[in-house]
């Protein structure tokens, strides 16, 4: 793998991590379309120790609290305050994810990956988080979110095991669809993604960085980095003011043109 391939899927990584639109889609689906060696798993979790650094950086603040929230829980052996019972959201939500992931990372690597299910994966995601966004009502803040609610976006997350359906399209649909205004359920999810993302740089990354020449890696891990907190700035500001329609569109047209290539292939 070249420096130039390493880096533009480290941006692909970064922003279809936090864009609704599938980062494991586009790092299955852009070797394939543009004949370049296929990176493997290790490689692709390797570029979500970019992102990891992106939402750590972004959200600092945050965890900063979060962090003091868990040492004084610990130290009172409960959940000390609303920092404390945030935590514990996140605690929840992140088990279902990584409990799935764990189990099915042999198909993860494997018949997860085919194009045209991760082109219909696409597309219906698309379908679903646009019907969830028009429809969904906006009337809870992050603050209120409860246990169910965290147990129901986990599992949500769950299914961004498969290419296409996208973990932050799956998280923050979750959320909406259980109320949560679109600023909250993009939090939720962002915050979400650091425990998940961990896990899996912890069991996949070394593997990458045994790699004989590490350039293309470090490459794509910085790219990813940057583009990640790029994703996340940009999104939380548009979502301010517009929905999540557009991302349903853009998955839409890829899904298709990734079946039509698909169809050309196979004739």
């Amino acid at each position: 793998m070249t420096v130039f391939q390493a880096v533009v899927l480290g941006v692909l990584q970064g922003l279809g991590e936090f864009l609704p639109i599938s980062s494991s889609a586009h790092l299955s689906l852009a070797p394939w379309a543009f004949g370049w060696p296929e990176p493997g798993l290790p490689f692709d979790v390797a570029l979500h120790v970019g992102t990891l650094v992106a939402v750590l950086w972004y959200f600092r603040k945050e965890w900063i609290t979060l962090t003091q929230a868990a040492v004084a829980s610990l130290r009172a052996g409960r959940l000390v305050g609303d920092s404390g019972r945030q935590l514990g959201l996140l605690v929840v939500g992140t088990v279902p994810g990584a409990a799935i992931g764990y189990a099915l990372q042999h198909q993860a690597e494997t018949i997860f990956r085919a194009p045209a299910l991760t082109a219909v994966a696409l597309i219906v995601m698309g379908v679903v988080l646009w019907v969830v966004d028009r429809r969904a009502r906006t009337e809870r803040a992050l603050q209120q979110m409860g246990w169910r609610d965290a147990i129901l976006i986990g599992l949500a997350q769950a299914c961004a095991i498969v290419p296409g359906v996208s973990r932050s399209g799956a998280t923050i649909t979750a959320g909406r669809a259980l109320g949560l205004d679109r600023g909250s359920a993009a939090t939720f999810s962002f915050l979400m993604s650091m425990p998940i993302i961990g896990a899996a740089a912890a069991l996949k990354a070394p593997e990458a960085l045994r790699a004989p020449d590490l350039t293309p890696v470090l490459a794509g891990m910085l790219a990813a980095a940057i583009s990640g907190w790029i994703a996340i700035a940009a999104l939380m500001k548009y979502i301010r003011l517009r929905g999540f329609g557009v991302f349903a569109i853009y998955r839409f047209i890829i899904g298709a043109a990734v079946l039509a290539l698909a169809w050309a292939r196979w004739q």
